[in-house]
């Protein structure tokens, strides 16, 4: 018989093995320059067999038919063609990523970055070092998208200054920035634009219902440290432990892991460097935050400095990089800068042809319709089978985690789902805020596992930067593990707050009267 050591050690096992299958099934996938190129070959195919088999859809608000568009005609294989140049253009992350490393490239080959991750590593403990990392991972969703192309790659070279895996810092700083995007312990840019969505599908059951941005507040910040403890645990305990020991000569770029202590010239850098990021903080916030600035609307409202969070993100790193390149001596001439600049995009070859097609994939799903169509078809799905409170919240959960494979962006599935979704749950004696916080949730957690995630092809290029071996199933299969413990203990904890009755945000309950 086995002893009760045996049996965790066993379930270890069998999970380990598990995420080993996936890695080789997932290593065994093309490349993914050209599974993109597969996927955007098949959903023409997959358009064309919906319009065969005449697939329409009401459109819950307005009760307009919904069909498929079949791509495989003359005029959308034209189109396809020529348009292909502008959906390379505007696909949203390449402009996000390319400007943001700019900035990031200075700062990094001035040896700015790695003298503050060296000045980090001597201040903050061992023991929370990865624990820090998620942290600012969930905060950094304060800045929209930015922590995909700064925090992940601080999150790899950090851990390699101090000889842990640098994949699993990456891995780690991921899972806050992705995973757990939907927690966080201030308001950001993300909570305004849901709670717009929300209140406007309320007002379809109850026109006098009104949602605000700080609908989901108080279940945010209590999941913050939710989720920091989950992916703290996963990957001391399970991502860490797979990856092994990291082997410096795979890398593409091996980072200076020799000495964490800093000169005196080098402290003297830094210190300047840190004055010049303050005070071009303060001037950004001069120009945004005070009524009348620059990057604030005609009525005052913050849109345009949400908007310029970009190259103010890459300006933030060009200015205090260029004074530590400068008192150091790393930096003597415009053209060293401007060499640091393309050495820089010179990196970025591999996923600027992968945004290509990636893009076309992303533009031939939203012509084809299907992404709305399988949304609300999921939606019709939880509302016709009529199960219990919880199972039906817990669905909602797993519909939107499902939805996220097929559509990446919170605010275009919650558009799609939440006219659907938020009249069912009020008829139901739900509040719509009870509704956008089982939402988030399933969005938030497949973020890390879903190749068309429009940022994880840049995820996989930084991990490749470490190890020249990673491949796309080596990835999913280390976030997976993030992707099953934030699913877990964010629907326990949505569960507790329903079973105990909490408010889910400043004066957002989770009960409403039912009609009598």
């Amino acid at each position: 018989m086995s002893s009760p050591a045996s049996v965790p050690r066993l379930h270890t096992r069998l999970f380990n093995r598990w995420l080993d299958f996936i890695e080789r099934a997932g290593n065994r996938l093309p490349d993914p320059l050209f599974l993109f190129f597969l996927m955007a070959v098949l959903v023409p195919v997959a358009s064309w067999i919906a319009v065969s088999v005449h697939w329409t859809l009401p459109h819950p608000v307005s009760g307009e038919i919904i069909e498929p568009v079949n791509l495989l005609t003359r005029d959308n294989l034209q189109r396809m063609f020529t348009e292909a140049v502008e959906n390379f253009t505007s696909f949203p992350p390449l402009g996000v990523v390319l400007v943001a490393m700019i900035g990031i490239g200075v700062a990094e080959r001035s040896g700015l970055i790695a003298t503050l991750l060296k000045w980090f590593v001597t201040a903050v403990p061992g023991g929370i070092l990865t624990a820090a990392l998620v942290l600012a991972g969930v905060m950094s969703n304060v800045a929209a998208d930015a922590g995909y192309v700064v925090l992940t790659p601080l999150g790899a070279v950090l851990f390699a200054s101090v000889g842990r895996h640098p994949v699993a810092g990456l891995c780690a700083a991921f899972a806050g920035v992705s995973g757990g995007f939907s927690a966080n312990l201030v308001i950001n840019a993300l909570d305004p634009l849901l709670a717009g969505f929300t209140d406007a599908a309320a007002k379809l059951y109850d026109p006098t219902y009104q949602v605000v941005a700080t609908a989901n507040y108080y279940f945010m910040v209590a999941s913050t440290f939710l989720i920091v403890a989950a992916g703290w645990w996963v990957t001391e305990k399970i991502v860490e432990p797979r990856l092994g020991p990291w082997k410096p000569d795979q890398a593409l770029e091996p980072p200076d892991t020799q000495s964490t202590r800093l000169t005196e010239r080098e402290r003297t850098a830094a210190l300047a460097a840190i004055g010049a990021g303050l005070l071009t903080l303060i001037a950004c916030g001069l120009l945004s935050f005070p009524n009348g600035a620059l990057l604030r609307d005609e009525a005052g409202g913050l849109a345009p400095f949400y908007e310029s969070l970009i190259p103010l993100i890459a300006i933030v790193f060009v200015i205090p990089g260029l004074v530590y390149g400068l008192i150091l001596g790393n930096i003597r001439t415009t053209g060293d800068v401007a060499r640091m600049m393309g050495d820089t995009m010179a990196t970025m070859g591999g996923y600027i042809v992968l945004a290509f097609m990636a893009a076309q994939f992303v533009t031939y799903f939203r012509w084809s319709n299907l992404g709305l169509m399988f949304a609300l078809a999921g939606a019709d799905f939880l509302k016709g089978i009529g199960v219990g409170a919880i199972p039906l919240l817990l669905g909602i959960i797993v519909l939107s985690a499902v939805i996220n494979f097929f559509i990446g962006s919170a605010s275009a599935k919650w558009a799609l789902m939440a006219p659907v979704v938020v009249p069912m749950l009020m008829s139901l004696g739900f509040s719509p805020e009870m509704a956008q916080a089982a939402y988030r949730i399933g969005d938030s957690i497949t973020n890390i596992i879903t190749p068309l995630l429009p940022y994880f092809p840049i995820i996989l290029a930084f991990a490749r930067k470490y190890d020249r071996n990673i491949r796309l199933g080596t990835l999913i299969s280390s976030m997976l593990p993030y992707s099953i413990a934030f699913g877990v203990v964010w629907s326990v904890q949505l569960v507790v707050w329903y079973l105990l009755d909490l408010p889910l945000g400043p004066g957002a309950p989770i009960h409403l009267p039912l009609p009598e």
